[in-house]
């Protein structure tokens, strides 16, 4: 009979965790990758840059949808089965993108796109409480939703790398390769996870008189929305704004990404006991860049360090965010997972939508003025928040309903 000791039980569960991380990493890089390579795209695909900007755009608006869909139709299933299979069609969507010759094909590979996004991100925030210790779960949650963050800072930099390096058709290809590997580790270190029933749509409803929950997700819309009116289009920005050669992109985006990194460490130290406090400081630091470009974006080292200090600022928001969601809702984590992920890809839609019609209608740098706007908008709000925090009763409300 084989014993297994305590410290082995652990070690799989935090590989569990991992691997779940991964298949974060891997969702939102696939979301993301065409933003590092936007131009080469467009050029490919004989469309214009803004008609681009839909591959961001149409995905993560469905996967707005597909989130909570999801987590009412799984019902009792293994969330084991669903996340794996969640992680195979990734993989099919990747190569189909690879493979696609217009602009058309690729936006039905990004609804494939989208659905996975919905359905990985819901199902993955309610798994920490699952395959660790009580004591345990904040940590395991800030690595699963880790994978977004890196992914967030660091899948354009390795999308626009190896598309500058051998073509963006590669970059699909790479992502599919990666996300059949994902597979094959969740397969191999994922134990069973049975559930007796899946949330119910009365449960998302009174989610909804959750004022705290509520406030949350309007600031991560708001927050989504200004960082992506203008990310979206960071590449002809660079190049045309600050005069930087397509060669470096890859580089200046991956330093970008290590900034990011940077951004995520600082929000998760502070955020567990200053959740408002670092969203101030998030929206801030979101407002000031558009200053930044004006002022300094007009050489290379000048759009360089804004770059570095866009990284920072936006490396810690989706850890922040899902802090606060956990702190509104602590048992009913999957259902405020759920309603964080369609928001926050609403706020991505809305985003890159809005800055597609203003790079088409008017000027590149005038995307700037929105993303000012709204995180300027943020900030005012989060500091009222700061100063007139919501009444106990709100709180046990998101705590009630599991």
């Amino acid at each position: 009979m084989k014993i297994f000791s305590p410290v082995k039980r652990v070690r799989d569960a935090w590989t569990a965790v991992f691997a779940v991380s991964l298949a974060t990493f891997a969702v939102v890089t696939t979301e993301m990758l065409p933003v590092g390579l936007l131009t080469s795209i467009a050029g490919s695909l004989q469309t214009t840059t803004g008609s681009a900007g839909m591959m961001i755009s149409l995905p993560a608006l469905l996967a707005a949808i597909f989130a909570p869909f999801v987590v009412i139709a799984s019902g009792g299933i293994d969330r084991r089965w669903i996340l794996c299979g969640l992680v195979a069609l990734l993989a099919v969507a990747n190569v189909a993108s690879a493979l696609t010759p217009h602009l058309a094909g690729m936006l039905a590979t990004r609804v494939l796109v989208g659905f996975c996004m919905g359905g990985i991100w819901a199902i993955a925030g309610g798994l920490a409480s699952r395959l660790v210790s009580e004591h345990s779960v904040g940590l395991a949650t800030s690595i699963i939703f880790g994978g977004v963050a890196a992914a967030s800072v660091l899948g354009v930099p390795l999308g626009a790398f190896i598309g500058d390096a051998l073509g963006w058709r590669w970059a699909f290809g790479c992502m599919a390769i990666f996300s059949a590997g994902v597979l094959a580790f969740l397969l191999a270190v994922i134990p069973p996870l049975p559930v007796a029933s899946s949330a119910t749509l009365r449960q998302f409803i009174i989610q909804l008189g959750n004022r705290k929950l509520l406030l949350g997700l309007l600031l991560t819309l708001l927050l989504v929305a200004c960082h992506f009116a203008t990310f979206t289009f960071v590449r002809p920005l660079l190049i045309s704004v600050s005069g930087l050669d397509a060669q470096w992109m890859g580089g200046m985006l991956f330093a970008y990404g290590i900034a990011g990194i940077a951004g995520n460490f600082l929000a998760g130290i502070t955020a567990a006991r200053y959740t408002t406090r670092t969203l101030i400081a998030i929206a801030a630091g979101l407002m000031l860049t558009p200053l930044l470009f004006f002022t300094l974006g007009h050489s290379i080292p000048g759009g360089g360090a804004t770059l570095l200090f866009w990284g920072v600022a936006y490396g810690g928001l989706s850890v922040s965010l899902m802090t606060w969601m956990m702190q509104a809702a602590p048992r009913a984590v999957e259902i405020a997972a759920a309603l964080y992920v369609g928001i926050f890809n609403i706020g991505i839609a809305l985003g890159s939508w809005a800055g597609g019609l203003i790079v088409d209608r008017l000027t590149l740098t005038d995307t700037l003025l929105l993303t000012g706007g709204l995180a300027a908008a943020a900030l005012a709000i989060a500091i009222v928040a700061d100063f007139t925090p919501l009444r106990r009763s709100d709180s046990r409300t998101g705590s009630s309903h599991g």
